[in-house]
């Protein structure tokens, strides 16, 4: 049996680590592994190479994805997804592993219909905003990424008494912010999901100031819209000295944290062991403390609910 490894999409760190597992325990089972560079990107030109014991050595520690990743447009249609199906087959690829996000998985689901080919989904996204699992892989890492950097603005915020807007990844879901806003303690917490209106956040600010909380941080996810206009609303209704932090990419980077590491390295051997036994289009997870697997399809046609009530406890304890 031959089996391919690829990351699609954002990168997230841990998806090497997921791909070390794969390849440790397929080939000792007797499977070929090979790696799919690029992303979807590198299918369509078959840039396919053999992956061995030896080439994943030493990248359980790194960032990033060894195989490279990319958005591939092409790959969105009905011509670029037969291609891919049709270059999996010619490449006598028995199996896929996908290793990625909620796009990725919706292109997996494609390729699996037009091909045949069994695919199996490891989710590895920092926005954590994959439908049946708890979490992602890379997920814990862009988190505690998040909150060191925050434990060192806040110095400078109470050096100067300033109120800092905070923006952290989450273009349309909110789940990095409310794990960033809540262990870092933040005042404010702003996601897509929940309305919040600006006088109600300057009010809220005012009441920390006159309990004698001179300086505030606000966790704000890409998602809300223009950050920078609620930097200058808050300078407007108050007397505050507001400055603004765009954490970035700074979040995606860096080596994974030992439960990164320690997820990517339980899927990868989960998706290995699907792929075994036969399994023709599924995705391995995580509730609780056990490891799940569903059908993929159907995982991409869930969203995934923020928990509110992690909300209105942080909201409760920014006093």
């Amino acid at each position: 049996m031959k089996i391919g490894v690829i990351t699609s999409g954002g990168d997230a760190p841990g998806m090497n680590a997921a791909i070390r597992a794969i390849v440790r325990y397929a080939i000792p089972k007797g499977l070929r592994v090979v790696g799919i560079e690029r992303g979807y990107s590198g299918l369509l030109e078959g840039q396919i190479v053999p992956l061995d014991l030896r080439s994943v050595g030493r990248i359980i520690n790194l960032g990033g994805t060894v195989l490279k990743t990319s958005r591939c447009p092409e790959f969105k249609t009905p011509e670029g997804v037969q291609k891919g199906g049709e270059i999996l087959k010619s490449n006598d690829i028995d199996g896929l592993i996908v290793i990625g996000g909620e796009g990725s998985f919706k292109g997996a689901v494609e390729l699996n219909r037009v091909s045949g080919v069994p695919v199996v989904g490891v989710p590895a996204t920092i926005d954590n905003d994959v439908a049946e699992t708890d979490e992602t892989i890379g997920f814990d890492t862009a988190v505690n990424t998040a909150v060191s950097a925050i434990d060192r603005i806040r110095d400078t915020a109470l050096s100067y008494e300033r109120v800092f807007v905070v923006e952290v990844m989450g273009r349309d879901r909110g789940f990095l912010a409310l794990e960033v806003g809540l262990t870092a303690g933040a005042g404010v917490i702003l996601v897509p999901e929940i309305e919040f209106d600006l006088d109600g956040v300057c009010e809220r600010l005012m009441t920390y100031h006159e309990r004698g909380k001179a300086t505030s941080i606000i966790v704000a996810a890409e998602g809300i819209g223009d950050t920078s206009a609620v930097v200058r609303c808050i300078e407007e209704k108050t007397s505050f000295e507001v400055r603004f932090t765009k954490l970035g990419y700074i979040q995606r980077g860096g080596s994974p944290t030992a439960r990164s590491r320690r997820l990517a390295s339980v899927f990868g051997v989960h998706a290995v062991e699907l792929l075994l036994s036969g399994a023709g289009r599924s995705m391995v997870g995580i509730q609780g403390t056990t490891i799940v697997h569903r059908d993929l399809e159907e995982v991409t046609k869930k969203r995934k609910t923020l928990d509110e009530k992690l909300y209105e406890l942080a909201m409760e304890l920014a006093m």
